[in-house]
């Protein structure tokens, strides 16, 4: 009996695939706990149509990555902070991912999600510096920054 799997099950097939298994097998395992269903020409066209939006969409978020990116890696694209320095040459407060993220959608109106601003440590420097972000699996970044004594 031919099914499309809804589940991941292991050892017979991922999420998506269509596959040939014994009927017995389909009828009592996999139809009643919803982990596939039979493979009616209906069921996989619907499954082609998915598939086709789904890679449609990929490629739309991909396009947008990309033209954060350009638009990142233009010179003028600096981020300023203003920033109180301490005596020892450090700032009293640390600039993190989120201060990142705000400035640049303030700045910029370019709007990238803190999670991705890939940080080891709240930057307490002051200078130039750059921050790799990583917007989608295939496109990774730098947030130019600037930092000045207030």
């Amino acid at each position: 009996m031919k099914v499309i799997f809804l589940a991941d099950v292991k050892g017979k097939g991922k999420k998506g695939e269509i596959k040939e298994v014994p009927t017995g097998y389909a009828q009592n395992f996999l139809l009643k706990k919803n982990l596939a269903k039979e493979a009616t020409n209906q069921a996989i066209s619907e499954l082609r149509g998915k598939q086709k939006s789904q890679e449609k969409a990929q490629a739309e978020i991909l396009a947008e990555a990309q033209s954060v990116k350009a638009e990142l890696d233009k010179e003028t694209t600096r981020v300023q902070f203003t920033e109180k320095i301490g005596p020892d040459g450090r700032t009293f407060g640390s600039i993190t991912a989120k201060k990142i993220a705000e400035e640049l959608q303030k700045q910029f109106g370019l709007k990238v999600d803190k999670r991705h601003i890939v940080l080891d440590h709240p930057i307490r420097a002051i200078g130039l510096v750059e921050v790799p972000v990583k917007l989608h699996k295939e496109v990774t970044a730098e947030i130019k920054l600037s930092i000045r004594e207030a």
